[in-house]
């Protein structure tokens, strides 16, 4: 194409380094902006109030919306930015020292507190000045030193290891909590009341070891004993910026068959179909939608993890055998409909399933719409 204006470099240059100022101001902007979040994060610390405020977040994306669609800017945009600004707030928020619920709790006790998930927590008990002890499998001789004036021990261990681990904590101080951070509840929680006889409760943290703080992350309680004396540790949960979802520990086990054994389990069946096919990763990828591309990520994450830990999950409860035959049998139940060429038969089920879904459906093909997004803009060329 020919250039018609023999000023065409100029003008593009000027205008470029207007951008190019605009950005610079921008960058200045943003570092103001960060100093007065790390503040207000200092502030709430100080006080013990959450981090996280859902009410002010939400407060602040409708404003400035409704300032960005004045401007003739989209809406859309101005939220994703903000979204972002905002993750990042948290990150440096959260960097700071947290106030201590329970100053009268003498020492908090972390069992596997080296480990990936247990050394979350001993980190966020530190930063909130409480002693922290730590038993890993060499410590177990000195144990009875560790835990005499412990106030809280956490066990947080491989599920295989829970039910011998929380055998060997059969003299806790009597006012000592007990709890456990694994992913089925109702045998730990039987075994953590049959060894002690003061305030027990089961834990599920529903994030990975890779966190980089609490604010936005949901912890599910089960409730043990004496809920009244372990109430200090969710309020220290909120303080770090958790939401706590209390539940009975049966629904906890019956709930986490679909949402995480089911889906851990069709996810490896899916990757080693993949693998026994000869499929070629790079040319999947390379022709995937977005969509399909967040769903192969899925795939590849779980597989670059330690497979022990899925096995623990998906092994630990034998009653998800059930769960995951019943999923097998509609699978080759809705195969079927496809062999038999029975378009009807599909289509009639999947406005079943529509309805079922009711405005969930909707609901997260918006949300899931920003997460296409983004992994459309990370996808390498």
């Amino acid at each position: 194409m020919t250039n018609s204006d023999p000023d065409f470099d100029k003008k593009l240059a000027h205008l470029r380094d207007e951008i190019d100022e605009i950005d610079s101001d921008l960058v200045k902007l943003l570092q103001r902006r960060l100093s007065v979040t790390s503040k207000v994060g200092q502030l709430k610390s100080n006080v013990g109030k959450p981090i996280y405020d859902p009410t002010r977040e939400a407060s602040l994306f409708a404003k400035r919306r409704q300032q960005a669609s004045d401007a003739g800017l989209s809406p859309d945009l101005i939220e994703d930015v903000l979204r972002r600004l905002m993750r990042d707030s948290y990150v440096s928020q959260d960097a700071s020292g947290y106030r201590c619920v329970n100053p009268e709790c003498k020492k908090v006790v972390v069992v596997g507190g080296k480990g990936q998930l247990g050394s979350v927590f001993v980190d966020l008990f530190q930063r909130s000045d409480y002693q922290v002890g730590i038993i890993e499998q060499d410590d177990w001789p000195n144990s009875e030193a560790i835990l005499a004036d412990a106030g809280l021990v956490i066990v947080a261990v491989p599920i295989r290891l829970t039910s011998m681990v929380i055998h060997h904590l059969n003299n806790l101080p009597e006012g000592c909590i007990l709890a456990d951070l694994t992913s089925i509840k109702e045998s730990p929680l039987f075994e953590m009341k049959k060894v002690h006889a003061g305030p027990v409760v089961g834990l599920h943290p529903m994030f990975g070891p890779d966190v980089t703080g609490l604010i936005k992350q949901t912890i599910i309680s089960c409730e043990g004993r004496y809920p009244e004396q372990y109430q200090w540790l969710l309020q220290q949960f909120e303080v770090w910026g958790a939401n706590i979802y209390p539940v009975q520990a049966h629904e906890h086990d019956e709930a986490m068959s679909m949402v995480q054994v089911m889906r851990h389990f069709s996810t490896i069946a899916y990757g080693y179909h993949l693998m026994s096919e000869g499929a070629d990763i790079e040319k999947l990828v390379a022709m995937s939608s977005p969509i399909y591309r967040l769903e192969l990520i899925m795939v590849g994450r779980l597989f670059a993890q330690d497979p022990t830990l899925y096995a623990d999950i998906i092994f630990a409860n034998k009653e998800n055998v059930g769960m995951m035959k019943r999923f097998a049998y509609r699978f080759l139940e809705l195969l079927e409909d496809v062999s038999l060429d029975d378009k009807d038969a599909f289509v009639d089920m999947f406005n079943h399933v529509s309805d079922w879904f009711g405005d969930y459906a909707g609901d997260f093909l918006e949300e899931s719409k920003s997460m296409l997004l983004k992994a459309n803009e990370l996808k390498k060329h």
